[in-house]
C-alpha cells in the first residue's frame, strides 16, 4: 500500500515538474527610439542636401523601428531582432555597425536563475561573445496600473546607468554660438567628449503578473511577472503579442560564437575603435567630430 502510495506521488510530482520544465512562452515587442536629436543635427548641417536628409531618414528609421522576439521559459530566455531581408544598399556596414550598437543584430541570452547574460556581437567584422551578471534593478512598485494586450499590468520604476557603447543613448552637443572663440587647437579631446551620455536613466517598466515569469525585453529582468513595456524617455519596448505554450518550442540556449569578453572589456574596445575613426576623421580634414557612413 505505502508502496503504491509512493508512487502515485513520486509520479504526480514529476508530472508537475516536466510541466514547469515544458513551460514556454513568445513575445513579439515593437521597439522605437526617438530621432528628435538627430534630426536637429541634420538641420543644422548646411552642407546636406534635402533629398540626402530624406535618404538619411527613411534608413535612420530602420534602425531605430525594430522588431524582436523574446522566447523564454521559467529560468531563461533568448531576446533576438526579428530576421528580415535588407534592401539593395541599405546592408552597409556603417548601418550594421549601428544596429549592433543599438541593442540588435544579436541574440540576448538570460539565465535569470543564474543572474547571468551571454550575448554575441558582431563588431566591426569580428565576433564577439559578451558574458557578464544582469543588471541588478532595484525597482520601485508603483501603484498606477493599466492594460496591454488584454493583460493587467503593474507599473514599476528603476534608474540604472546609461551605456556607452548603446547609441540609443548617445545626443550630440549643441553647437557653439558662431560668434564664439574658437578652442584651442592644441587640446586634445576624446571621442567621448564630443557625446552628451547622462550618467543616469530613469526605467518605467509595465509587467503583468498574469504571466509569473522574471523576464522581460533586451537585459530587462526582475518583476514579478513578464515585463510588456519598458520606456527610458527615449526608447520605448512595447509587447504587441504573447503566445504561450505553443505546441512548437524554441530552442532557448546561449550563443556560442566569438571570443568570450566581459562588457566592460566590449565597451572599452568599442570606445577604442570610435576614437580611431574619430582620428581617422582629423586626419583627413575633418572637424574631429564623429562621422559614419550610414549607406553600403
Amino acid at each position: 500500500m505505502y508502496k503504491i502510495i509512493f508512487v502515485l506521488v513520486f509520479a504526480i510530482a514529476s508530472c508537475l515538474g516536466l510541466h514547469a520544465q515544458e513551460f514556454q512562452g513568445m513575445a513579439i515587442y515593437e521597439s522605437k527610439t526617438s530621432t528628435a536629436d538627430f534630426k536637429t543635427r541634420m538641420q543644422g548641417n548646411k552642407d546636406m542636401t534635402p533629398d540626402m536628409q530624406k535618404m538619411i531618414e527613411e534608413r535612420m528609421k530602420k534602425m531605430f523601428e525594430k522588431t524582436f522576439i523574446l522566447n523564454f521559459n521559467k529560468s531563461a530566455s533568448i531576446y533576438k531582432e526579428e530576421e528580415k531581408l535588407d534592401a539593395p544598399g541599405q546592408g552597409g556596414g556603417g548601418m550594421r555597425m549601428m544596429s549592433s550598437m543599438m541593442g540588435g543584430g544579436g541574440t540576448f541570452y538570460k539565465n535569470v536563475k543564474e543572474k547571468s547574460y551571454t550575448v554575441d556581437k558582431d563588431f566591426m567584422g569580428k565576433e564577439f561573445l559578451v558574458k557578464d551578471s544582469l543588471p541588478n534593478l532595484k525597482w520601485k512598485m508603483e501603484a498606477e496600473t493599466r492594460v496591454i494586450g488584454g493583460y493587467n499590468c503593474f507599473k514599476a520604476t528603476a534608474v540604472r546607468p546609461a551605456s556607452k557603447t548603446d547609441f540609443r543613448n548617445f545626443r550630440g552637443k549643441k553647437e557653439e554660438n558662431a560668434t564664439a572663440k574658437p578652442t584651442d587647437a592644441t587640446k586634445k579631446t576624446s571621442f567621448m567628449d564630443e557625446m552628451n551620455i547622462p550618467k543616469d536613466i530613469v526605467i518605467t517598466a509595465w509587467y503583468t503578473p498574469e504571466i509569473p515569469v522574471n523576464q522581460g525585453p533586451e537585459n530587462y529582468w526582475g518583476l514579478p511577472g513578464l515585463i510588456l513595456e519598458v520606456n527610458d524617455g527615449k526608447t520605448v519596448i512595447l509587447c504587441s503579442k504573447v503566445v504561450l505554450n505553443s505546441k512548437v518550442k524554441a530552442e532557448i540556449k546561449a550563443p556560442s560564437n566569438g571570443k568570450v569578453i566581459s562588457q566592460k572589456d566590449f565597451d572599452e574596445t568599442v570606445i577604442k575603435k570610435m576614437e580611431e575613426f574619430r582620428e581617422m576623421n582629423q586626419g583627413q580634414g575633418g572637424n574631429g567630430g564623429m562621422r559614419m557612413r550610414i549607406g553600403g
